[in-house]
């Protein structure tokens, strides 16, 4: 039994969404109406990152039309990603809307052309489901009330739900050693000890995922991570212990084992791409500047820290900032600042007046805040890049940012998919939620979901309470 195609009408917020969605419907057909082509033209000006997308689409559509020859009476055939997956045709809807609206709805807004459209197609269409498309959540309902199929655009959801991202962290049972002992092989490197173990459980680990066992009274914590899958076979190595004053990174101890964890895969050379998530307070930032300063001025592993983040105000706007773009950017940094005056202060504890000056030197000549806008086309090399606010990048910019990578960079992406502030994301569609979940196979780049908040008494009452 084959199944009858549907009609997508598709409005502008997914096209600026995802600007090759048109290719995602499989044999189903997609209708553009000339309100969106509208509504196209007319923000298609400017750097902006919606700007970019909509020229974009255009030049997609513009690239379907002319290898149509011109002739789109029929529709244009979409193309197929492999032979085996079938498109439908892609229609411009050049009429005006011909049914009737409520009388609440008898402006002529898009919004309202576009129900007006896709009930038209649904009774021209009387075998076939027309469905209106859009990330407009109130248009979706208005849709539904008037008995008008309408969907969210969710091709590039990551996940179905946001408790099966990974965490990059696996609790291991009090039994472990007594059931994997037989299969198991130990050494020692340069003071590092390894073990190899087999079975069903190790092949289902991925690489520098952390591995621990709650320690009884009488014994002490496990904590490992794995460092390579071989076959049926995984090599883990016991991890380096950030809580000891031996271990401090520029004056800051682990104080939870999930950060203990994630200064493994920020110190660690092999590990070019690391995502941290966690609330607020769970000390993202602080973790990500101190092991930042110690590769860039002691080790001298990189050369400068590079610091940007998504500029999506919580409350009003405060509109223009004068100045250079470090100095536009400076309000939109306060989370480094605040950070800076705790790692400045343990230098000064430690160190004494040179740390203090050559923290304040740092924030002025190794610290470089960029902005989003100015990224494209640029290459890093040996440049430590922290991506602060990841959670309100979508996957394209996402991908952006991290193809600036050059040799011998890294890039920290740090975030809180429950904060996020910027239209038409979700936890499940965040670039965000996506690096982490398409990173996990990868054996250069890790993850950690920091669990508990180290500011205060105060803070962590208040986010219990509140």
């Amino acid at each position: 039994m084959t199944v009858k195609r549907k009609i997508f009408v598709v409005d502008t917020n997914v096209l600026i969404h995802d600007p090759s969605s048109i290719l995602r419907f499989q044999e189903h057909d997609v209708v553009i109406p000339i309100v969106v082509l509208e509504e196209l033209d007319n923000i298609k000006v400017g750097m902006s990152e919606i700007a970019r997308n909509v020229r974009q689409v255009s030049r997609l559509l513009d690239e379907l039309v002319e290898k149509a020859n011109g002739d789109i009476s029929h529709g244009v055939k979409l193309p197929s990603a492999s032979k085996d997956i079938e498109t439908g045709h892609l229609f411009f809807h050049m009429e005006e809307a011909r049914s009737p609206l409520p009388f609440g709805l008898s402006g002529r807004s898009s919004d309202n052309a576009l129900l007006g459209i896709t009930m038209d197609l649904g009774k021209s269409h009387p075998d076939r489901q027309a469905i209106l498309v859009t990330k407009d959540i109130n248009l979706r309902i208005k849709a539904r009330a008037l008995g008008i199929l309408a969907e969210d655009y969710t091709n590039d959801q990551v996940l179905d739900d946001t408790n099966l991202l990974f965490s990059g962290a696996e609790k291991l049972a009090a039994d472990f050693w007594e059931t994997h002992s037989k299969n198991m092989e130990s050494w020692k490197e340069e003071g590092r000890t390894f073990y190899r173990l087999r079975g069903p459980k190790a092949r289902a680990w991925l690489p520098n995922q952390f591995l621990y066992i709650n320690g009884s009274n009488t014994e002490k914590n496990f904590e490992a991570v794995v460092r390579r899958l071989e076959n049926d076979s995984a090599i883990i190595e016991v991890v380096k212990d950030y809580a000891a004053e031996r271990n401090k990174v520029w004056g800051i101890n682990a104080r939870n084992r999930e950060q203990n964890f994630a200064f493994n895969l920020l110190m660690d050379p092999e590990v070019d791409f690391v995502s941290l998530l966690g609330q607020a307070g769970t000390g993202k930032t602080l973790l990500t500047l101190a092991s930042a300063l110690m590769q860039t001025l002691e080790s001298k592993r990189y050369t400068e820290i590079i610091m940007t983040r998504m500029t999506v105000p919580v409350g009003e706007d405060i509109g223009f900032l004068p100045g250079t773009e470090e100095e536009k950017m400076g309000p939109w940094m306060g989370a480094l600042e605040d950070n800076l005056d705790v790692l400045q202060e343990t230098a000064t504890q430690e160190h004494g007046a040179w740390a203090r000056a050559a923290t304040h030197d740092l924030l002025r000549n190794r610290i470089r805040i960029k902005s989003l806008n100015f990224m494209r086309g640029r290459t890093f090399l040996k440049k430590f890049l922290i991506i602060d606010e990841a959670q309100n990048l979508s996957p394209h910019q996402i991908k952006t940012l991290v193809t600036r990578a050059g040799p011998g960079s890294k890039i920290v992406c740090l975030g809180n998919i429950a904060q996020i502030d910027t239209p038409y994301l979700t936890e499940t569609t965040s670039g965000l939620t996506y690096v982490v979940d398409r990173f996990k196979q990868w054996e250069h780049s890790g993850h950690i979901t920091l669990q508990r908040g180290e500011r205060s008494r105060l803070a962590d009452y208040a986010s219990e309470i509140l």
